[in-house]
Order: structure tokens, then sequence, then C-alpha cells
């Protein structure tokens, strides 16, 4: 097969049965809507219309509406993406509405792609901003040559650990590696303790486990997409994860920041998240923490990725935008421009940030919840550098994720390991995809 453009790869040959999600309230194709002529700036003041569930958004459009004349950007909140964000976004821009922008989590750029939702940003001189974004968080809007939305904030993977009770009273060291993650779990569990506990249903943390391994699942060549999630990066955490699940050394009966994990956490009882950056507030409502919580560096393998990702949105603009380069000048401000973080972590808690060298004023402090620790510049700082570019979205994420939350729960029962579950999750995916129209293969 000949090499190829993966903006071809998204275009595929049968965009309008993109998913049962989407299929109902599709726009054209991203072939038909990326190739009508680019829409200057307007020679006057333009209102440019942004749909997200951020917080306070407005406040942050407000310090760039009264820096300038020409733009307004007016916000409105919307559910979650998949609380029914997405399918009100969708339905709008298939319609010939909807907004100028709307957020979109890094994961699902590729189904809004695929689905004709978004402007190639390319088109738009994008290109010449990336060296403005951290790499890690560009690269995750970004398939091939082609940027499909602004990285509005990451989640690089950390780990939040109860320094009190495991150093303190346990003895025991916080693990830098997955070995050492393997010796302290199992000695935490002995302990009558949880080093950390896992929803089982929950297929984004097998992801970041993957991701930062070094593998790469999803990958566009020739006229389609090659899908591996057997390679050596995958087989080793599948082959790592089925001997704690065997032996029960973590817990999997409920996942961090949920009423359990919180009264667990309260009591000494469960002592770490592994997760992404904004689990900091998260960890910082947890009853009587302050002063006992620090923050480490995800554990890593000899020859894998300092960190994995786990969530992060997207600004992209829609296909039916009126005012793209417009909308883009604002997206480059809020997402680059120390200001326009700053309003951002201020009003809308986003997580991390997105710009190449801004990570946020209030950022650069220490904190007394984390035992005084500066942990931003020392520890997400370099997990958010040390991440895996080469990771491609699938334009069918939605689905992916929940197939490997399933096969997670069988792995924790014994019932399949996840070894042959990454297997067989591949062969489902490559299905599923060539159901939607897409060509996909699996890797040999």
């Amino acid at each position: 097969m000949s090499r190829f453009s993966r903006r071809t790869a998204l275009a595929g040959t049968g965009t309008a049965a993109l998913a049962a999600g989407l299929a109902a309230c599709a726009p054209p194709n991203p072939g038909s809507v990326n190739a009508e002529p680019t829409i200057p700036p307007s020679d006057g003041p333009v209102t440019v219309t942004y749909w997200a569930w951020l917080k306070d958004l407005q406040k942050v459009a407000d310090v760039f509406n009264a820096s300038q004349d020409r733009i307004r950007v007016e916000t409105t909140w919307i559910p979650g993406g998949n609380s029914g964000g997405y399918a009100k976004i969708l339905s709008a821009v298939a319609a010939g509405g909807g907004p100028d922008i709307a957020q979109v989590e890094l994961r699902q750029i590729p189904e809004f792609a695929l689905a004709g939702a978004l402007v190639d940003l390319t088109r738009y001189g994008f290109a010449e901003q990336e060296s403005l974004f951290d790499p890690g968080a560009i690269s995750q809007a970004k398939v091939g040559d082609s940027y499909w939305g602004v990285p509005q904030d990451t989640g690089p993977v950390a780990t939040f650990y109860n320094r009190e009770v495991l150093e303190g009273e346990l003895g025991l060291t916080v693990p830098a590696t997955w070995d050492d993650f393997y010796e302290v779990a199992g000695a935490v569990s002995e302990s009558g303790r949880s080093l950390i506990s896992l929803d089982p249903s929950d297929g984004s943390h097998p992801i970041a486990w993957v991701m930062q391994s070094g593998a790469t699942w999803f990958r566009p060549e020739a006229d389609g997409w090659i899908v591996d999630m057997t390679d050596d990066a995958s087989m080793r955490v599948a082959e790592f994860w089925d001997r704690i699940f065997a032996e029960g050394i973590v817990g999997t009966g409920y996942g961090s920041f949920t009423t359990p994990w919180y009264a667990a956490a309260a009591d000494g009882k469960v002592l770490a998240s592994i997760s992404g950056s904004w689990s900091d507030a998260l960890v910082k409502t947890v009853p009587g923490g302050e002063g006992k919580w620090a923050v480490a560096p995800m554990p890593t393998w000899g020859d894998g990725y300092a960190s994995g990702g786990h969530g992060g949105s997207s600004a992209a603009i829609t296909s039916t935008s009126k005012h793209p380069a417009e909308a883009l000048e604002f997206l480059t401000w809020m997402c680059t421009d120390p200001a326009g973080i700053d309003a951002m972590i201020e009003n809308s808690g986003i997580g991390w940030s997105p710009a190449a060298d801004y990570i946020g004023e209030v950022r650069q402090q220490s904190d007394a919840f984390f035992s005084g620790q500066n942990y931003n510049e020392e520890v997400v700082v370099p997990m958010a550098k040390g991440q895996n570019l080469e990771w491609t979205w699938a334009p069918l994420m939605q689905r992916a994720q929940a197939i490997i939350g399933d096969g997670m729960t069988t792995a924790v029962t014994g019932e399949v390991p996840l070894a042959d579950m990454f297997a067989a999750a591949q062969t489902e995916i490559v299905d599923i995809m060539r159901t939607i129209g897409l060509n996909a293969e699996e890797a040999r």
C-alpha cells in the first residue's frame, strides 16, 4: 500500500456512517468541508460564539474582549460532551448552525473531524503557531500534517500520594518504576491498605499506561488505519497488570475520587491515585489531608516515556463557522498568552496548560496541601515534557475506550487476562472501523 497523508485517512470512504451516535447528525465529510475556499478575516468587528462546559468561561473571554475592539467572544455553557454536549454540537452543525468554537476532548478530535464537523486549522496558518504550544498538547490535536483543534488543557499523569502514611507510617518509598510499584503495592496490601484503587470499568487507565509504555495503537498508513494493540510495549503493560490483578494487591472495587475512595483516602486506607495532573484539585478535597499528601512522577519503564496522558480538551473551530480566522486568533491568545492561561486557571479550573513555556502564575508556587511542595514545576512539568508524541487518537475512541473498560472488568475477575483482551479488542475495533466505512487492518 502506498504512503498517504493522514488527512486522507480521516476522509475515509464512509464518513456519513461514522457511528451510531454520530450518523444521525453527521455533517459533510472533511474532504468536502475543507475543500471550500478559506474565509478571509472580516473588515469590521465580529462576534465569535463558543460552546463549552468549562465553568465561567465568559470571564476568560471578557479578558480578551477588553484587550481589543475587533473581536467579541460570547460563550454558552453546554453539558459535558458525553452528557449531551456532543449531540448538541453535532446536531447544530448538521443543521448549518452551531457555534464558531466548540469544546471537544482531545481523544474525540478525529471522530469530529471524520464527521466533517471541524475546520482543518492548517488552512488558516495554524502550523505557524505550533512552537507556541507544549509538544505533548499539540500532538494530540494533530493528525498527520493537519490540526483539527487548539489544545485547551491536558492531563499528564503523575502520582498523588499520602506521604504521611506511605513514607511515615509504613516506611515505604513512592515507586519510581513499575517494578517498584509491584513491590510497594504488595507491601501496602500486606498492611491492610491499598496503594491505589481502580474502577475496573474505566478504560482510560490502560490507555494512559500503554501510551507511556511506548505503544501507538492507531496508525494512519497507506489508505487506512493500522491497529496495533499487541506490540511489545502493550504486552508488557498487559502482563504486568495481569500479575497485579491475579495477586489482588491493588483495590478494584472503586475508582479514584468516588465517594468510597474519598472515605478510604481520608482514613488512610487507600494511599494514592496515579492520574492526570488535574487530579490535584480533587485530592485537595480529601478530608484532613492538608500537609499529608505529596506528588511524585508516574512510575516508569526503563525504555518508555516519562508519563501517559489522562484527559484534556481542545477548542475546535466548527465547519459552519463564519469567522474561523477571528476564532483562531482568540484561541491562540487564550491557550498561549499568559493572560489567557491565568484567566482559564482562575475562572475555569483547566487542567495542565497547553502553552509551551507558561504553566500559569499560581502554578509556580509551593502548595501547603502537598507538603509545601512546588509540585507543578518539580513534577508535572517533566511529566508534560515526557509524553509519547507518536500517539494518535482513533476516530472511534469513545467506543474503543468502552471496549477496553469492559475488558478491564474481565481481567480483574481473572476471566480474560489483559494480554488476551488486547488482542480480542484489536480485532473488534478493526471490525467496527470497517463497518463505519474506514479501511483498517490489524498489525502483522
